[in-house]
């Protein structure tokens, strides 16, 4: 790190989703589909001046070994109707959903978040999601037309049509491109951030190219100092291409954490969270997706199988995959054997992403550490409790990051792109 001023830290919230994040044996869990659950998460966030509150989203219920997955019977309500109702309950707090490219008309996309910028005064942001599965694509007229090669260029052009929407004013649109043919205008002026953010996740080459030429913000996963910085230096070198500088993209990995009043009480609260999510059902169900036949009567806390994947067979559905089975299989075993991890130990130890453990002086100095140090811009911090899951971070936590000069103590700005630093695209350049 050189002398340089110090970086000012950007924190995002993510309503925890529908999966084995969320801690649901726990008392004090709450429910996802009631408002009042969203409109605490969020309003805590504000409350910590974060800068976004961030909606995932699934189109479709998952399924395994042919019925609903058990972690899904709840559901979830939509997004943007969920964020346009947060917007009369928050004022400064940046509202983003997920919401797919594939399925969704550029035209629809472009207003539906036009006219969440509007009712929000500027906070609106999207992360650009897409989908090549038939099983998602059941539910829509086109079905699962999409190949895979093609994601990110529809997605591409998705972005690029809807920005084409937001700058054209009373002249409309017309657009010819390899997905799309248009002439039309917007029904809305133009959204106050002049663009809605675009928030982007993914790390194939694909993904990072589709990152440094469209995104404002990255959505990443990497979980250690070193995949953080060459991330972070892999991505931030391709903007000069899109004649953009390192600033105009925020790097933001998600990340968990768990607080004690020590270090040692905040690692085996980590311990007794982690084996709440991943009960020995939720193990088999993770081992299943891999191997691809059924497990019911595998011991959980035993050795993984002995026998290989079928790499052919599949008895998850609307879950991404792990990868090539046989070469999962084999990473794992390995993991397992040095480690020497039961299948729930292992699953466990292989499906946790970035998590900040220790005190509160110790969970700020590692945030802090991995901003300053280019791993990160920073972090959208998935709670495992939900509503109340966020509190004790922006309540010991946030102060000292404060404290630390890293950290915001109030909004300067109105916008989501205030918060973020990002300017107000000219448009026709977006």
């Amino acid at each position: 790190m050189t002398d340089r001023p110090l970086k000012q830290i950007h924190l995002a919230a993510h309503f925890p989703g529908v999966n084995n994040t969320t801690v649901w044996s726990d008392p004090a869990s709450g429910s996802h589909i009631e408002f009042d659950s969203f409109r605490h998460l969020a309003q805590t966030a504000e409350r910590g001046k974060f800068d976004f509150f961030f909606l995932a989203e699934g189109l479709r219920l998952r399924e395994h070994k042919g019925r609903i997955h058990d972690l899904d019977v709840v559901g979830r309500p939509e997004s943007i109707t969920v964020l346009n109702a947060l917007a009369a309950v928050t004022e400064r707090i940046g509202l983003a959903a997920t919401v797919n490219a594939t399925f969704n008309e550029p035209y629809e996309l472009a207003r539906r978040f036009a006219s969440l910028d509007h009712l929000s005064a500027g906070r609106a942001a999207w992360n650009v999601v897409t989908s090549s599965d038939a099983f998602t694509g059941e539910n829509f007229r086109r079905g699962g037309y999409l190949d895979r090669a093609d994601r990110y260029t529809r997605a591409a052009e998705s972005v690029q049509l809807a920005r084409e929407f937001w700058d054209a004013g009373e002249e409309g649109v017309r657009h010819r491109g390899p997905h799309f043919e248009v002439e039309g205008r917007l029904s809305l002026p133009r959204p106050p951030q002049g663009h809605p953010v675009v928030i982007q996740a993914g790390d194939s080459d694909e993904g990072r190219e589709f990152a440094a030429a469209t995104a404002d913000v990255v959505f990443t996963v990497h979980s250690t100092l070193a995949a953080g910085q060459a991330f972070h230096a892999d991505v931030k070198r391709r903007l000069a291409a899109y004649g953009r500088g390192p600033e105009e993209l925020k790097i933001m990995p998600g990340a968990t954490f768990v607080l004690g009043d020590t270090d040692a009480e905040a690692a085996e609260r980590a311990t007794e969270v982690r084996r709440a999510q991943v009960g020995p059902r939720t193990a088999i169900s993770f081992l299943e997706q891999v191997w691809g036949v059924d497990l019911s009567d595998h011991d959980p806390d035993g050795p993984l199988p002995e026998t290989d994947p079928d790499p052919d067979s599949a008895l998850a559905q609307g879950r991404v995959r792990f990868g090539d089975p046989l070469a999962v299989a084999e990473r794992w075993r390995a993991i397992a054997a040095e480690k020497r991890l039961t299948t729930r130990e292992l699953v466990i130890e292989v499906t946790g992403r970035q998590s900040f453990i220790g005190s509160p002086a110790t969970v700020a100095g590692q945030i802090d550490h991995f901003v300053q140090n280019d791993a990160a811009d920073g972090f959208i911090l998935v709670p495992h409790l939900t509503p109340g899951g966020l509190d004790e971070f922006v309540d010991k936590v946030v102060p000292l990051l404060q404290e630390r000069g890293v950290f915001r103590t109030d909004y300067t700005g109105p916008t989501l792109r205030d918060h973020l630093g990002l300017p107000v695209p000219v448009p026709g350049r977006g």
